[in-house]
């Protein structure tokens, strides 16, 4: 993900999260695993976007 895209996003993904632990606790999960890959992996996500730009990866089906 882009740098900048994640910061923005981390709000929004926070709101949705609070929301959907509530409403269905299994898309939570999902959503908190995927903020944590991408977190863990920033470097590689930044290094792919030198050579595709605006590439993120692919958010799980919720």
């Amino acid at each position: 993900m882009h740098i900048a895209y994640s910061a923005i996003r981390e709000a929004d993904l926070q709101i949705i999260n609070q929301t959907q632990a509530v409403a269905n606790p299994q898309q939570a999960l999902r959503l908190q695993a995927y903020q944590a890959t991408c977190q863990k992996f920033n470097k590689e996500i930044a290094a792919i976007q030198k050579y595709l730009p605006g590439w993120v990866p692919a958010r799980p089906a919720l």
